[in-house]
């Protein structure tokens, strides 16, 4: 009894810990969803910050300032694939934090099942022990 009760107890914080782990990657994968949303929102701040000043520029400044909002449209747009991955990765990941958390829970209860039912077999043990002996008469002695 005293055994289940050890390997329940273990059972539950090896529980712990995988939910601990699988909260972890959750929270990461949740961080880099996050930092690719704000680098994609300074691209495109960036982007919007190359308009033309009011006054006369050369043909070279604008065929650079339109080049380099190209190649900033395309790091944009390429995140895009990145954001919806990185998107889905968390999704998983929370999912599978919550399954750690189930799994965590049920091994506490589990564990505080066998803990009590453990208590309660040592309560009758301690009981049985203390129960007045029988005695028995014998026929001849009447």
């Amino acid at each position: 009894m005293k055994a289940l009760v050890r390997k329940r107890a273990r059972i539950t914080r090896v529980r712990a810990a995988q939910h601990l782990l699988a909260a972890s990657a959750a929270a990461s994968a949740e961080a880099q969803v996050t930092t690719l949303e704000t680098n994609a929102a300074k691209l495109a701040s960036l982007r919007d910050s190359l308009t033309l000043s009011e006054g006369p520029i050369s043909g070279a400044v604008m065929q650079n300032r339109g080049e380099l909002a190209l190649r900033l449209d395309n790091a944009r747009h390429g995140l895009a694939g990145a954001i919806a991955s990185a998107k889905a990765t968390a999704e998983l990941k929370v999912a599978e934090r919550l399954e750690a958390r189930q799994r965590q829970e049920s091994a506490a209860k589990l564990d505080a099942r066998a803990v009590q039912a453990l208590a309660a077999w040592t309560e009758a043990r301690m009981a049985a022990a203390f129960r007045p002996k029988s005695t028995k008469i014998s026929e001849g002695d009447n």
